[in-house]
């Protein structure tokens, strides 16, 4: 076995320990902390601490009610569809699933891979959508691993691949079918189709993430795919800093609607998870929609089989040895690291 693939993720409690759960958030406010001013490390975990403290009874309850969060088992799905996509191929590799901030974390992906004597080894966060605190510092803590190790081993990252053909196909082909199978017309002039987004703080557009766009050109692509000629977009924010956020905010944009029915697709996301089963089917249902208006949302695409061919084409050039380039690969600017393209780079 010489190559291995880690797919990189995000993670979420799959049930809603209360320990678990604060770790949980502990981890990603202090792996965000640069979005505030804190006085030294110390001052950075202590900060987490209290915003996990405070976030956790709240975010307990949205687990309890959706029963758990789904997101790690569907990711491991997707690590054997990718698999078995590269064995079809020909491919030898060994497929890894890292997690952000839950377990298996990214270093117990490295660690698996180095016992498992991988001689190269391709980061691919399953984040379609590139950010700074998703792809981009998932692939940081990738290589802060290996390094960790003190491992030599070839180590090539992809960020960006929203723009990858088939997956905008799944993605349209997930709403239209969702809108034949409920009799659904979103061109009516009594529906309302709305984009929904996760959010990011601005503060990350104004060093030069591009995440806004990404989201905006996604969305006219696969609206223009399915056939939808009007569409609202809006951003999942989460407000527990104090800070500015992307806009418009979701739940405000469908409160603000006056049509019979909303239709809802999670854009951005590819498992079903507490922005979707809890935030979006349970709170913006319960806060944003009137009592006599219909409500509908998109499940996420999360096990189409397709989803392994993307993946499997995705990594195939650093698989085959050819230039990354040929699939119109580039080195990618939001990660201006050797090793690391996306789809998105313009071209210079």
């Amino acid at each position: 076995m010489d190559t291995g693939i880690a797919l990189l993720n995000f993670g979420e409690p799959a049930e809603p320990a209360r320990d678990r759960v604060v770790e949980y958030l502990e981890r990603i406010f202090y792996a965000n902390a640069d979005l505030e001013d804190a006085d030294g490390e110390e001052s950075a975990r202590e900060r987490a601490r209290q915003l996990a403290t405070r976030r956790a009874p709240a975010l307990i309850e949205e687990y309890e009610a959706i029963g758990g969060s789904p997101l790690n088992e569907q990711a491991a799905r997707q690590a054997e569809l990718l698999e078995a996509a590269l064995t079809e191929r020909g491919y030898n590799v060994q497929t890894y699933n890292g997690m952000q901030y839950t377990e298996p974390f990214i270093e117990d992906a490295v660690r698996a891979a180095r016992d498992d004597g991988v001689e190269q080894l391709v980061g691919l966060p399953i984040y379609p959508l590139c950010g700074p605190s998703t792809n981009v510092l998932a692939l940081d803590e990738l290589e802060a691993a290996v390094d960790e190790l003190d491992w030599e081993v070839e180590v090539n990252g992809i960020t960006g691949w929203h723009r990858h053909p088939t997956y905008n196909r799944v993605r349209a082909e997930a709403i239209t079918s969702f809108l034949d199978e409920h009799d659904l017309d979103a061109n009516d002039s009594d529906t309302a189709f709305v984009f929904s987004a996760h959010g990011t703080p601005t503060h990350y557009l104004e060093e030069g993430s591009r995440y806004d766009i990404y989201v905006t050109e996604f969305c006219e692509v696969v609206a223009s795919l399915a056939g939808i000629d009007s569409y609202h977009l809006g951003y999942q924010n989460h407000s527990n800093r104090d800070i500015p956020w992307t806009e418009p905010e979701t739940e405000d944009l469908v409160a603000d609607l006056d049509h019979d029915r909303v239709v809802v697709d999670p854009v951005s996301f590819l498992h079903e998870q507490s922005e979707t089963l809890s935030e979006l089917d349970i709170e913006l249902f319960e806060d944003a929609i009137d009592e006599d208006q219909e409500f509908y949302r998109v499940p996420i695409p999360h096990d189409d089989e397709r989803l392994g061919a993307v993946f499997a084409d995705l990594v195939e050039p650093f698989l085959a040895d050819f230039e990354p380039g040929y699939y119109q690969f580039r080195q990618c600017h939001c990660r201006d690291e050797p090793g690391t393209m996306c789809l998105n780079a313009p071209l210079e």
